[in-house]
Formats: structure tokens, sequence, C-alpha cells
């Protein structure tokens, strides 16, 4: 059975997205994540994130498949990546839940509703509202 992955708007160490990260990283390795997610497995947001964390994906990776809880492999970030603060965690959120809202992805916002079927959609104005419907969830 091929699954999504949880929504991108959960939190984290107060940091969105990063629970999606771990979900998606699970489910692929079980073999049960949805295929929609393959092209994009450590880039996108999983790469900025990463990146914004100070780590290496294959190694968020490695240390999620070992096991723990997602606190637990908080705490391996926080311990292996660089320093964050609030103020980082805000810039964070503000920059992952507002993506493709005026910036320079709105046009591959527009192509991946107009692929869904979701061309229609007005009011799906950033990643993370398509991601909403796109898996059957409502939008925010």
């Amino acid at each position: 059975m091929h699954l999504r992955p949880i929504t991108a708007f959960a939190t984290l160490g107060g940091l969105t997205f990063l629970p999606r990260s771990l979900d998606k990283i699970r489910k692929h390795a079980r073999g049960e994540l949805h295929p929609d997610h393959f092209a994009f497995i450590g880039k996108g947001f999983d790469g900025r994130l990463c990146h914004f964390l100070g780590i290496r994906y294959d190694d968020l990776s490695a240390r999620t498949l070992a096991g723990g809880t997602d606190e637990e492999v908080l705490a391996w970030i926080r311990a292996h990546g660089r320093p964050f603060t609030d103020v980082d965690v805000l810039i964070w959120n503000g920059f992952a839940t507002k993506r493709g809202w005026r910036d320079d992805a709105t046009p591959l916002l527009e192509q991946q509703k107009a692929e869904s079927g979701l061309a229609h959609r007005t009011d799906l104005l950033t990643f993370f509202d398509y991601y909403e419907v796109d898996e059957g969830r409502a939008p925010r």
C-alpha cells in the first residue's frame, strides 16, 4: 500500500516540515511511500531543511532509520547540525509555509497544480496548501 506523508504543517522542535521529512524517510524505507514523492527525496523542502539545519540528508535518513522517536532524531539534529534559535525557527517557518506564493517557485507550484487537476484552485497559494489538497486533506 502506498501512503502519503503527514502534513507539511506538522512541527517538531517548532520546525514545520521536519516531521513530514522523517515520515517520508520511514515510509520510503518500508516501501510504503507513494511514488509521487520519489523525485523529491532529499531535494526540495527536504534538502532545504537539511541545509538550513546544517546536516546532510543522507545522514538524517541514516539516523532516522536507526530507530528512535522524532524527539530523539531532533536531539541528534541539535547535536550534529548548526545551532538554531527561536528566530531561526521563525525564519524557516516563514519561508517554508509561504513557498510558492509570489516567489521564484510560483511557476512550479502552478505546474504541479495543473498536473494534478487542481489548476482551478485559486485558494492553493503555497506548496503547503497544495500538499494538503493533493494528498486528500482539507485545506487550512
